[in-house]
């Protein structure tokens, strides 16, 4: 039997479903849904989504990112807060070409999720702006075997997680999300695709996961420690910023700093995320 293709989510069709639901979209949850097929397709372009893959997408919302990575005949495993949202999604893709078993919903809040069926490889999603860093760090932390993906997010978020030590975006969250492996920006999205329109800038931002774990558990928490506290005072020297957490005195922060192979007189700004590890190896 020939495979029905798989058809988008129009703009149209998008506020119809949206008022059948009674989904009007909140600032709340950060729900700023694409109405745009070329966007979609765009994204999991980037994304580099195969035939056959596993993905997971957080915040489906309507479906639109949904039915174009279905579109390219990956698997899609969905994690939607918004409980009418989740209840709907199967339907929409069914009515839209999707094979039965393509899509799995899970109703559920993403920061609690810790079992994704499929133990999907690939990240993409439209992430909410007020949750977005967290989320990520969440999946990431939680399952190891998520490779690669590529989300969009607000423009300041996507130049933060993307920054290189030394520039003026470089904080913590770009040291955490290093963690893991490199990330980068990967293209624009104009403000024009969404429903509603949003105030900010929106980007892609692609990231793959180091083939080797940095450390373990023990020492990720550790090494985080580290971060939140230089970023905390960053416009402080190391050997100060991180007293309280080495030893109760810049003094003893100093010793660890210098075994690590660090100036002490460095601020937070200025270190890679290898250079924290060697920190917390030598306290």
């Amino acid at each position: 039997m020939k495979r029905m293709p798989v058809t988008l989510l129009g703009a149209a069709e998008i506020r119809a479903l949206a008022a059948d639901l009674d989904v009007t979209p909140t600032k709340k949850l950060g729900q700023n849904f694409v109405v745009d097929a070329n966007t979609v397709r765009k994204i999991v372009h980037v994304a580099g989504v195969q035939a056959g893959e596993r993905v997971v997408e957080v915040g489906p919302g309507l479906g639109s990112l949904t039915l174009a990575i279905l579109e390219a005949r990956a698997s899609v495993t969905a994690v939607e807060i918004d409980h009418r949202l989740a209840e709907r999604l199967p339907e929409t893709a069914a009515e839209h070409g999707v094979a039965p078993g393509a899509l799995t919903v899970v109703d559920a809040d993403a920061m609690r999720v810790t079992d994704l069926p499929g133990d999907p490889t690939v990240l993409v999603a439209n992430l909410p702006y007020n949750v977005s860093v967290p989320v990520l760090l969440h999946f990431l932390e939680t399952f190891p075997h998520l490779q690669r993906g590529v989300v969009m997010v607000q423009a300041e978020v996507g130049e933060r997680l993307a920054a290189p030590p030394g520039s003026k975006t470089y904080g913590a969250p770009s040291v955490k999300a290093a963690w893991y492996g490199p990330w980068r920006l990967a293209g624009t999205v104009s403000r024009q695709v969404f429903w509603p329109v949003p105030n900010v800038d929106s980007v892609l931002v692609a990231f793959e996961r180091d083939a080797e774990p940095r450390g373990d558990e023990e020492l990720r928490v550790s090494t985080f420690r580290l971060v939140d506290a230089a970023f905390q005072q960053r416009r402080k020297m190391l050997r100060q910023a991180l007293s309280q957490v080495l030893g109760g005195s810049a003094a003893e922060a100093s010793a660890v700093l210098e075994r690590a192979g660090v100036a002490p007189t460095a601020r937070g700004e200025d270190l890679t995320v290898d250079e924290y590890v060697r920190i917390a190896q030598a306290r």
